[in-house]
C-alpha cells in the first residue's frame, strides 16, 4: 500500500481540526446528556466509516476490508476502556462538568501513545517475524484471562499508578474546577483532576497493549493501523457520555471481546505458516461476535434503566467551596520588569 507523505500530513490535519473543533464546542465546561453525546457519538462513527469509504474507493476492497475490520476491533475494544473510566470518575467522585476536559487530555495522550506503539510494533515485525508468534500467543492468554476475570472490576486505589504519583507529587484532596494546577502558599501542587488523568492515561496504556496487536492480526499497513485506531480513540469522549451509565446492562461483552481477542490470535498464528484467512471472513467473524453478545447482554437485562456504577460511601476527595478557591495564588505569577523599582509609598512629595 504506497501512502504519500501529503496523505499522511492532511490525514494529520484533518485530526488536529476536529480535535480543535471538539475543544471549542466543549470550553465552557457543562454536563453532556445523552442526547449531545450521541449526537458527537454520530459524527464520530461518520468520520470514521467516511474515511473507510476514501480507503476502499482509493486502495482497493482489500485494504478497505482491512481497515474496517481494524476500525471495528479497536472501537469495540474501547467499549471496556470507556466503562472503566465510568469507575474511576464515579470513585473519585469527578463533577460530571469536568469529565470532558480530563477525557480530551487523555484521548490526545492516547493519540500519541497509540502512534509510539504502532511505530514500535511495525518496526518489531518487520526485522523480526518470530515477533508475530508473541503477539499471537499474548492476544490467546489475554482473551483467556479476560474470560476468567470477566466479573471482577477495577479497584482505583490499588492502582500502582496512582500510588506513585500521590507519592512523589504534591497534591490537594479538592478540585478546584477544571485546573490541573494550583498554588497556594507559594506552593504548586497538583489537583484530583490531574491524579485522575494518570491515572486514565496508564489504564489506556495497558490497553493499547491488546488492542494494537490484535489489529495487526488483520492489517500489517501501518496507516490503515494508524488511521482505524485514531478514528476510534477520537470518539471515545462521547461514547463515555453515551454509553457509562449502562454498564450493567452489557453483562456478556467482556466475553464477547474475550473471544474477539482468541480469534484474531488464531488468525495471526495461521497466517504466519498455515493459511490466510480472508479479511471478509474475519470480519464477520468479529462483527457476528460482538452482535451476538450485544444482543444476548440487552436481552438479559430487559427493563433495567440507566444506572451508573456504585458511588463509595466516603470518596477520597471533593470539591473545593468558594473561601478555599479564594486562597489560591495565581499559578504563573507575573515577574517584576528587570531595571524598574517599586514605586515609592512613603506619601513624601518633593
Amino acid at each position: 500500500m504506497d501512502v504519500p507523505l501529503w496523505i499522511w500530513s492532511v490525514v494529520l490535519a484533518f485530526i488536529i481540526a476536529m480535535l480543535v473543533v471538539d475543544l471549542v464546542a466543549h470550553r465552557r465546561a457543562h454536563v453532556i446528556g445523552v442526547r449531545e453525546a450521541a449526537a458527537w457519538s454520530a459524527v464520530w462513527v461518520a468520520c470514521g466509516v467516511g474515511f473507510g469509504v476514501l480507503v476502499w474507493t482509493g486502495w482497493g476492497a482489500e485494504y478497505g476490508q482491512q481497515y474496517f475490520a481494524g476500525y471495528l476491533i479497536e472501537k469495540s475494544l474501547s467499549v471496556d476502556n470507556v466503562f472503566v473510566w465510568a469507575i474511576i470518575f464515579t470513585h473519585f467522585a469527578v463533577p460530571p462538568r469536568f469529565q470532558h476536559r480530563v477525557l480530551f487530555l487523555g484521548v490526545l495522550g492516547a493519540l500519541v501513545f497509540r502512534g509510539i506503539f504502532i511505530a514500535a510494533g511495525a518496526v518489531l515485525i518487520q526485522h523480526f517475524t518470530w515477533v508475530l508468534y508473541v503477539f499471537a500467543a499474548f492476544l490467546l492468554y489475554t482473551g483467556y484471562r479476560m474470560i476468567r476475570q470477566r466479573h471482577e472490576q477495577l479497584n482505583p486505589d490499588q492502582s500502582r499508578a496512582l500510588t506513585a504519583f500521590r507519592r512523589l507529587v504534591p497534591m490537594t484532596d479538592t478540585f478546584h474546577g477544571q485546573r490541573l494546577l494550583v498554588r497556594r502558599d507559594g506552593v504548586v501542587l497538583a489537583t484530583p483532576l490531574l491524579a485522575v488523568l494518570v491515572l486514565i492515561e496508564t489504564t489506556d496504556v495497558v490497553f493499547a497493549v491488546d488492542s494494537i496487536p490484535a489489529i495487526f492480526a488483520v492489517t500489517d499497513e501501518v496507516f490503515l493501523v494508524f488511521t482505524a485506531n485514531a478514528f476510534a480513540i477520537l470518539g471515545l469522549r462521547a461514547m463515555y457520555f453515551l454509553l457509562a451509565d449502562l454498564i450493567h446492562r452489557f453483562v456478556y461483552l467482556k466475553v464477547g471481546l474475550a473471544l474477539v481477542l482468541v480469534w484474531v490470535g488464531i488468525k495471526m498464528l495461521l497466517k504466519i505458516d498455515v493459511f490466510y484467512i480472508p479479511t471478509p471472513v474475519s470480519l464477520a467473524v468479529v462483527a457476528l461476535i460482538l452482535t451476538v453478545s450485544v444482543i444476548a447482554s440487552l436481552r438479559a437485562t430487559r427493563g433495567q434503566g440507566r444506572q451508573g456504577p456504585s458511588a463509595p460511601a466516603d470518596p477520597p476527595f471533593r470539591s473545593a467551596t468558594a473561601e478555599e478557591d479564594a486562597t489560591l495564588e495565581p499559578l504563573w505569577p507575573r515577574r517584576r520588569a528587570s531595571g524598574t523599582r517599586p514605586a515609592d509609598t512613603s506619601g513624601s512629595h518633593r
